[in-house]
């Protein structure tokens, strides 16, 4: 920041007192521009039917990881709940009918101030398209995700569990659980080698 946003006068960087790390502090008004991290809401969106099962996975159309596979998930708005976000987020980049499930990955992403929630949600139907925000929108069961053009660890993390889960339910029944985290490795850069496929 370089201007209140409260009086327009420029701000400089300083602990208030009080406080213990710096923020952008107004010496005109006295603002004090307190900075947080961003939620990042998404869904899982499913489509189990006669014995297909398939994940949903959008193709970004803008950047950052411009032309990556992602679950549909974006910033949560004012006056929206997570569920609402991750609701939205689907409808948005995917055009896809869901009904929400459990909260099922929250994965804190310190170093860019984000945190990632994503839901567990069942496909309707098939009526979905790609939004303005997606190249292209298509179902990929687990054989088939395109591990080495994912966009995010975050999205790596949670399709990782989240078929982890399945295999666990499958062996032995149960449900799906909840997982939190912290996520620390950096998105690959597009001229680095992929990283090993999970086992």
């Amino acid at each position: 920041m370089k201007f209140c946003s409260e009086c327009a006068h420029p701000l400089t960087v300083a602990i208030p007192e009080g406080d213990n790390r710096p923020r952008y502090v107004c010496t005109h008004c006295g603002t004090i521009h307190y900075q947080n991290p961003k939620m990042v809401i998404g869904s899982i969106p499913v489509w189990q039917r006669a014995g297909e099962f398939k994940v949903l996975l959008c193709k970004r159309a803008i950047e950052p990881r411009y032309g990556y596979w992602t679950l549909p998930a974006g910033f949560m708005e004012n006056e929206e709940t997570t569920g609402q976000a991750a609701v939205r987020e689907t409808e948005e980049e995917a055009g896809a009918n869901v009904r929400l499930g459990k909260l099922f990955t929250l994965l804190n992403v310190a170093h860019v101030h984000q945190v990632h929630l994503f839901y567990l949600a069942e496909l309707l139907d098939l009526d979905f398209a790609a939004g303005i925000e997606s190249l292209d929108v298509r179902l990929f069961a687990e054989d088939e995700i395109p591990w080495d053009d994912l966009a995010f660890p975050t999205i790596r993390t949670t399709l990782e569990l989240f078929f982890a889960d399945r295999a666990r339910i499958r062996e032995s029944g149960g449900d799906y659980g909840f997982h939190g985290g912290d996520v620390t490795r950096p998105m690959r850069r597009s001229d680095e080698p992929a990283p090993e496929q999970p086992d």
